[in-house]
């Protein structure tokens, strides 16, 4: 059995104010991304120039930020914030939607599109490559805050989660596995299919269908959360559902950007 590495949440105080790892992971996430933005809009056709994608970062943590929170209100927790609605600000423990986010990151796609004459999926496919940097980056902030662990197991990966309701038992640390399969195996595949021109809408597609296969797999060594449990027998859990229509969806616009004619 693996031993968890007992961090504190809080990375430094800057005198009464405290900078959690968290938030940090969230920083690491849009800086990085930022940055091979600016690099892949350098190159030669790329469609893009550093200063619009300057200009977009700021749509972009808007989106993931309020879409994210939003999100994991309406999918997970809804009740809990009708009781006390306060907590919706309280970002700082957790409590942030992949899905939700997207959606938020999406209706960013959009506006931006509208305001720099590029079309939805123009933007989708440029920034598609660089969103799971920010998603293996919260993968480790879920980590060293102790909370999204896995199932009980008696593998020799599994390690004792001191977060409450984790109980005495060992547990995958599936943070971990999110992190390198929605993480580093999906930016590295995405970003080597996205440096050779391709057909409008495959990034978005690939990306679809690599976030959604990984998910799904991922959700089968992570506890569902507490307050949902098993939506169906002792299997389906809330991010299979929500990422199912994201491998449909996905493989349709890679299906339609290669066979335009088949799909019009």
């Amino acid at each position: 059995m693996l031993v968890y590495p007992h961090f504190d949440p809080i990375a430094i105080h800057i005198g009464p104010l405290a900078v959690r790892w968290y938030g940090l992971m969230y920083l690491v996430g849009f800086v990085s991304g930022w940055l091979l933005g600016r690099h892949r809009a350098k190159q030669p056709g790329s469609g893009w120039t550093t200063e619009q994608v300057d200009d977009f970062v700021g749509y972009i943590m808007l989106g993931v930020v309020l879409g994210g929170r939003l999100g994991y209100i309406l999918f997970y927790d809804l009740p809990v914030y009708l009781h006390d609605p306060l907590q919706i600000f309280a970002i700082w423990r957790g409590g942030m939607s992949f899905h939700g986010g997207l959606v938020g990151v999406m209706l960013c796609f959009w506006l931006y599109g509208r305001k720099t004459g590029k079309s939805f999926f123009e933007v989708a496919d440029f920034i598609a490559p660089f969103v799971p940097i920010g998603l293996g980056a919260g993968r480790i902030g879920n980590f060293i805050n102790g909370e999204l662990w896995g199932r009980v197991t008696d593998s020799p990966l599994g390690m004792i989660f001191p977060g409450y309701g984790a109980g005495p038992y060992p547990r995958h640390p599936s943070q971990l596995y999110e992190a390198t399969l929605e993480g580093l195996v999906l930016f590295v595949l995405l970003y080597w299919y996205s440096s050779k021109p391709r057909p409008t809408r495959a990034v978005a597609g690939l990306f679809g269908v690599g976030y959604g296969l990984a998910r799904i797999s991922c959700e089968y060594f992570r506890e569902p959360d507490i307050q949902l449990g098993f939506l169906f027998g002792n299997w389906l859990t809330m991010g299979m559902l929500l990422s199912l229509p994201m491998v449909v969806i996905g493989a349709w616009l890679m299906y339609s950007a290669y066979h335009p004619r088949n799909t019009a």
